[in-house]
């Protein structure tokens, strides 16, 4: 029987002890434990990590079937303990938020105990480091799929409280059959201006600005496709879209699964006030793919991905994409000056996809892979930095890994990073999330936390796709937004 205790240092001690929901005797700390000097094997690997103190707590399982049970002690470097015992180590939560926020700027120090055949080890200590550096968003959101994408079965958006374990669907697809919900984007993580794109029969783009929403007509007869992947201009005035003719295709052979290239796109600038798109000759050019547009801080420049445009599916492992950056009136909504090449991929054999700016200005975040513009399957897929202030560009080499590392978002305060990755089994993407400070140094990443992680990890068959921060829960009418998409009213766009 599980048994969690919590214990806060300070003039009063108090001690709470939960089994299953009701009050019974705490578990006291093994007596004849052997010491090992090696770091316990957990699942997921925390030690040596960086959180917020407002994160969930960081429950983990030992690895191995062979585990009977284990007992953990977390002591602040500053004030506080915590025990757990049991299958897992399940922190209490309001308990665990306690112990992070009179820690805050210093240490936890893990004690780890597990009982394999009748004996108790005592662990090597490992810590996790509690930044100074808030959070500051509610939680995340995200779409979770399942990996593959033959059809569109069910898949949906969903949002997670990211202090405690909460998760709720913003909408799923089985309210809108055949339907793929994709690429959902808040204004600077602010949920009061909401977009994504809805693909297959009842296609369209839903924009909800402040509880109203309108979904926009699929196609304009002058675009090459689809409004797909958007981004917000940070008045609120703007979205940038590119519009693209996507397919998919299979690999033959086992290493490679599934590839999805672009025939053609463009970026376009939305203007939801008079439901206008402003066409700018600089992004939406006949010998380049343009892909992938994102604004600046200050709303005055507009990154985006191009390249050469090619014969495809003939020649798309020749499809590489560069990291360009144009000027911006967030008057007009038109491009101003010449295009500017800021990363040349192509040079290195490589192609530069999914840009993101963080907030303050200083850094841009992307996806180094060896062709295309879908990364999420490549395995050698990998996150570069590039500082705005020098234009030099590194690989994340603290926070990759040896299978795919790609889509990636900014905390409001750009000091918080969440990003996708196989680097569990090569099949699911899972999420990351990682402390950066002001130099851009990043600290080594820590796996989403979960309520016995073991258990929910190895039981979840839906991938985590597209995440982003949410300052607060997105508020969207479900059931109006279904019954909106599976009618055939839809806002049309104009050319201006």
């Amino acid at each position: 029987m599980k048994k969690i205790s919590f214990i806060i240092a300070s003039s009063l001690v108090a001690v709470v002890c939960l089994s299953l929901g009701l009050l019974t005797s705490c578990s006291s700390k093994p007596s004849n434990a052997t010491p090992v000097n090696v770091l316990p094997r957990i699942f997921p690997d925390y030690a040596g990590t960086t959180i917020p103190v407002d994160i969930a707590p960081l429950d983990f399982s030992a690895v191995g079937r062979d585990a009977e049970s284990m007992y953990v002690v977390v002591k602040g470097s500053k004030r506080g303990k915590m025990e757990a015992s049991g299958d897992y180590a399940d922190f209490d939560v309001d308990g665990w938020h306690r112990l992070t926020e009179a820690n805050k700027g210093g240490k936890l120090v893990f004690s780890v105990y597990i009982k394999r055949g009748g004996e108790w080890k005592q662990y090597r200590d490992f810590t996790v480091n509690v930044s100074s550096d808030p959070l500051g968003e509610w939680g995340l959101t995200y779409r979770l799929i399942p990996p593959g994408y033959e059809v569109y079965g069910k898949m949906g958006l969903y949002q997670r409280n990211l202090s405690n374990f909460d998760e709720q669907a913003i909408l799923v697809n089985t309210a809108v059959p055949g339907a793929c919900l994709n690429c959902h984007t808040s204004n600077q993580t602010s949920p009061e201006q909401f977009t994504f794109h809805i693909r297959g029969a009842n296609g369209g783009t839903l924009i909800s600005q402040h509880g109203r929403v309108e979904i926009l007509k699929a196609k304009n007869d002058s675009l090459k496709g689809s409004m797909v992947y958007p981004y917000w201009h940070p008045s609120g005035q703007w979205v940038a879209y590119s519009t693209n003719q996507t397919h998919q295709s299979f690999h033959a052979v086992r290493s490679e699964r599934i590839e999805v290239f672009d025939q053609a796109s463009d970026v376009l600038i939305y203007h939801p006030a008079t439901h206008q798109i402003v066409l700018n000759p600089a992004v939406m050019t006949k010998d380049h793919y343009e892909n992938y547009p994102v604004f600046s801080p200050d709303g005055r420049t507009l990154y985006f991905v191009s390249s050469t445009a090619w014969d495809i599916p003939a020649h798309y492992k020749d499809i590489k994409y560069n990291i360009c950056r144009v000027g911006f009136d967030p008057k007009t909504g038109h491009t101003v000056g010449k295009i500017d090449t800021i990363f040349n991929a192509r040079l290195m054999g490589k192609s530069a996809n999914h840009p993101r700016p963080s907030y303050d200005g200083r850094f841009l975040l992307f996806t180094l892979s060896d062709y295309g513009c879908f990364p999420i399957w490549h395995k050698e897929a990998d996150q570069w930095l590039l500082d705005l202030r020098t234009m030099s560009a590194r690989p994340l080499t603290e926070i990759n890994s040896e299978n795919t590392d790609s889509w990636h978002n900014w905390s409001r305060n750009s000091h918080w990073i969440v990003f996708t990755s196989r680097r569990i089994n090569g099949y699911y993407t899972q999420l990351y999330l990682a402390h950066v400070d002001s130099r851009g140094r990043i600290d080594k990443p820590f796996l989403l936390p979960q309520r016995n992680p073991w258990l929910y990890y190895d039981r979840q068959l839906n991938s985590y796709n597209t995440p982003d921060f949410t300052l607060r829960p997105v508020r969207l009418n479900a059931r109006k937004a279904a019954d909106g998409i599976r009618s055939e009213q839809r806002v049309a766009t104009e050319i201006k």
